[in-house]
């Protein structure tokens, strides 16, 4: 019961801290907005193609000008606009000066294509489209020779079903900036927690209410153990409440397995609340330890992808990325969200309580050797 009440009043004091809640929450939603919204471009996978206007000279007559222009005219409704050059335009110089996105000169031996290397991907398109009229137009004269009442079918436009339907199986989905952001900086915050716990037993000692507390009729283990299951109460509660406006406010997308995501970021409020604690008894005096945590929580954000996405590092660097507890949980939360890999929270979930298991041994050894708390 004791345990219980003095984490209940740890629960209480912390959210009477107004300013703590409020970073707690805002910060994330906050950077979510600025973020998701300034870097949206950077994850966006597909490519935005205007009308393509196009030059050209015809020099033919008869039967391959009589299939060209019906092609030119099929092509308007792709958004490809050709336009005959008069005879005193240079097709060559109006492409060099990003006036048009090719030019054409089609003759008896042949169509020649003219292409600004700027405009890369038009060229790549007008290639595909001539290469597939030219094909056309050799299948013709072919059929003509054979069948010439089978002409028509060659260029007709009527839709042809399809055969062959791919469906994959493992569709690949990756997430916007603004569900990317959602999951980063609700990981971020939860990093955070290390702060507010690194002053559960010195904040006691600065306050000097730790001897009050150890003449009690409450032993040291029950002090431990309710003000840490407190805060990770506390700290749960900010990260379920950051989830829920990313979800109404922003339509981060969580996944189906919310279930798992939530364990892993509860083992990282684990991890959080016991680096802050263990940290907290390492050092000397409650200034160094905030420097050393916020030292860490920056580095570990910096290099876990928290303000940027980061994407296959090499060498050095990847080792250092890999040293980030934001870059194993980031990874994880992705991963069960977007390709329903449940098991990659495993990893995940080992290294958070390993590592939380390890500076709770600190923190309660520290504690034991000292005569108060």
């Amino acid at each position: 019961m004791n345990i219980i009440n003095i984490a209940w009043k740890e629960i209480k004091s912390d959210f009477r801290d107004i300013r703590t809640a409020v970073f707690m929450l805002a910060l994330p939603i906050v950077l979510m907005l600025v973020l998701g919204t300034a870097l949206s471009n950077t994850f966006t996978t597909s490519i935005q193609i205007d009308d393509m206007n196009v030059l050209y000279k015809d020099q033919t007559n008869g039967e391959f000008s009589q299939y060209f222009s019906r092609f030119v005219d099929e092509a308007k409704q792709s958004g490809i606009h050709f336009k005959k050059a008069s005879k005193i335009v240079s097709g060559k110089e109006v492409v060099k000066q990003n006036k048009y996105d090719g030019y054409l000169e089609v003759n008896q031996k042949g169509i020649r294509l003219y292409l600004n290397e700027r405009n890369s991907i038009e060229g790549s398109i007008l290639q595909g489209m001539l290469t597939s009229f030219v094909d056309k137009y050799n299948v013709a004269q072919e059929v003509v020779k054979i069948a010439p009442d089978q002409i028509g079918t060659v260029f007709s436009t009527e839709k042809h079903h399809d055969y062959i339907k791919n469906t994959s199986l493992l569709p690949k989905k990756s997430p916007s900036s603004m569900d990317y952001y959602a999951i980063v900086m609700t990981t971020m915050i939860a990093l955070y927690g290390a702060m507010s716990a690194s002053s559960l037993i010195a904040g006691e000692r600065a306050r000097k209410t730790g001897d009050r507390l150890i003449v009690a009729p409450v032993r040291k283990s029950e002090i431990f153990i309710g003000k840490v299951a407190g805060n990770i109460v506390l700290n749960t509660v900010c990260i379920l409440l950051v989830v829920l406006f990313s979800k109404i406010l922003f339509h981060a997308n969580w996944g189906d397995h919310f279930g798992t995501v939530f364990l892993v970021l509860l083992t990282e409020v684990i991890f959080a609340v016991s680096l802050g604690l263990g940290i907290s008894y390492l050092t000397k005096s409650n200034a160094s330890t905030s420097v050393i945590l916020m030292l860490v929580i920056q580095l570990a954000s910096f290099f876990g992808g928290a303000y940027f996405k980061i994407e296959n590092p090499e060498g050095i660097f990847k080792f250092i990325t890999e040293l980030s507890p934001l870059t194993w949980i980031n990874r994880a939360v992705t991963k069960i969200i977007y390709t329903n890999d449940l098991s990659a929270a495993i990893p995940a979930i080992s290294l958070n309580i390993g590592i939380a298991v390890l500076f709770l041994l600190i923190a309660v050894i520290s504690m034991r050797r000292r005569e108060g708390l």
